[in-house]
């Protein structure tokens, strides 16, 4: 029997997914009309697998969504509501990082300062104290210490892997050094091995490299990396290193990973001419399924055939999410799957 709890990988079984609703107060004002709707295919499909949470900025909010829900005849008893004044949407970074001990679930809530103060968060870093007390979640804890979720990524067999330019930026934890944050992880994630992605970024994107936008772990041994196969782009180099980086690395056997590389979509923009970062990698792990961003480019059926061949077990699900990489992130940015046992308080 494990007597430690542990970050199990995102295939781990799921009582839930997360969501934090975009409302007129947060930087999607502009574009809600076509953001709801992503918003709502998602609900729409994560609820044939598994419940979903929705976090939702006042009671006026929770109603107007209720009431959309209802017009897509989505089932309202798969979803779960906590209300709670809210800055952004972004529940992989400010939701809780969950860990497994047999069957118990131990919900750890981080700070979340922003991405490194860049953006006001004072709201969204009390979103898990609603979130438990609401939907009384009694095994939890606060952590004193700079993490988001896109952050993280472990292999569910004691590996973690992050990148040093999100980790190590002194935006964060400034008082840590990097064998300090590999301790404090290895100790509070309940793991034993961290991979320290080098290279590596994506333009536009807010988070200092988050490692959810660039490397996945997916069963068997896989790592699911975005790759760039276009030598004329920026992000060449770095994502030519990254991935000469990625074929070293070892679990915890020592075995290399078997490494899939997706396709590097056609650049994207928006109004102001900024480019946008739109990845393959930024996909989502539910029960049976796997919830893969698009942007409406050639790429995405590669990027889905790709997607089936690593995951032959799982349903692929591509979801439309140009209209959220307009905010600098994408889909697995915009959720946070909680796993079973989550919610036993209410599925008992």
């Amino acid at each position: 029997m494990n007597n430690t709890f542990s970050l199990p990988a995102e295939w781990y079984p799921q009582d839930a997914v997360m969501l934090t609703w975009p409302h007129p107060e947060t930087d999607w004002q502009a574009i809600l009309d076509k953001v709801e709707p992503v918003y709502l295919e998602l609900v729409k499909t994560i609820t044939r697998f598994e419940s979903v949470i929705i976090v939702c900025h006042d009671q006026a909010l929770k109603q107007k969504v209720k009431a959309m829900l209802e017009q897509e005849a989505i089932d309202l008893n798969q979803v779960f509501w906590v209300i709670t004044p809210t800055n952004d949407t972004w529940a992989r970074d400010h939701g809780p990082l969950c860990l497994v001990r047999d069957k118990t679930i131990s919900a750890a809530n981080f700070i979340f300062n922003g991405w490194g103060n860049k953006f006001e968060s004072s709201l969204d870093n009390q979103i898990n104290t609603a979130l438990f007390s609401q939907l009384n979640i009694r095994n939890q804890q606060n952590v004193d210490f700079v993490l988001e979720g896109g952050g993280v990524e472990t292999d569910g067999q004691g590996c973690l892997m992050v990148t040093s330019e999100c980790l190590l930026n002194p935006n964060r934890n400034p008082n840590f050094d990097k064998h300090q944050v590999t301790e404090f992880l290895l100790t509070h994630l309940g793991l034993n091995k961290i991979l320290w992605l080098d290279h590596g970024a994506l333009e536009g994107d807010d988070t200092d490299a988050h490692i959810d936008t660039l490397a996945r772990f997916a069963p068997d041994n896989q790592i699911i990396y975005q790759g760039c196969q276009d030598e004329s782009d920026d992000h060449f180099a770095a994502l030519d290193a990254m991935k000469q980086q990625l074929s070293t690395f070892t679990n915890l056997s020592g075995q290399t990973y078997k490494l899939t590389e997706l396709p590097w979509p056609d650049a994207q923009y928006n109004a102001e001419g900024e480019r946008l970062p739109a990845t393959y990698a930024n996909f989502l792990i539910i029960n049976h399924a796997v919830l893969l961003p698009v942007y409406g480019v050639k790429q995405d059926e590669i990027a889905i055939s790709q997607m089936q061949s690593a995951f032959p077990e799982h349903e692929i699900i591509a979801i439309n999410c140009r209209a959220i990489i307009e905010q600098f992130g994408s889909l697995h940015c915009i959720s946070m799957q909680l796993p079973k046992g989550f919610l036993s308080h209410y599925l008992a």
